[in-house]
């Protein structure tokens, strides 16, 4: 074959530093619409995006030619320097220094963007500790509960 091809869709979660309360409901559109904008600059456009006050879920296609962990520093990197500019009540905003990311198949597009878009309801009833124990449960992946907050 002489084209690579490929479709990579990744739920990426990861959280404010400790878990901070400050993704407001009068920044969030424009945190998501930055953050859309530095993905769509990494050629990894985001399909939804939504946040609480204290995480972000996106469900992005990542490029097939982009490492995972670059393409999250950025967002990282970009997101929280953009809030700090936002004013004095953002002067302390930090993202926790991981993330999780989950790969998703092309039939659950679907049900993960339904899941995304209900974060403020689906979080009345658990938190985000919760939701990510569950997560990293669902995709078999071990962790050491000492290193995952922050």
């Amino acid at each position: 074959m002489s084209q690579s091809l490929a479709k990579n869709l990744i739920h990426l979660v990861f959280s404010t530093k400790n878990r901070a309360s400050l993704i407001t409901d009068d920044i969030r559109p424009e945190l998501h619409k930055y953050a859309g904008g530095i993905l769509r600059d990494l050629s990894c456009p985001a399909l939804i995006m939504n946040s609480v006050g204290d995480h972000i879920h996106v469900l992005f296609n990542l490029h097939r030619t982009k490492a995972l962990s670059d393409v999250v520093m950025e967002l990282k990197r970009g997101t929280s320097v953009w809030m700090k500019e936002q004013g004095t009540a953002f002067a302390d905003f930090y993202w926790q220094n991981g993330y999780g990311a989950f790969s998703i198949g092309q039939s659950m597009v679907a049900d993960v963007t339904n899941y995304i878009e209900n974060q403020a309801e689906h979080h009345r009833k658990q938190t985000f500790q919760q939701e990510f124990r569950l997560f990293l449960e669902r995709y078999e992946i071990e962790w050491d509960e000492r290193y995952v907050w922050d």
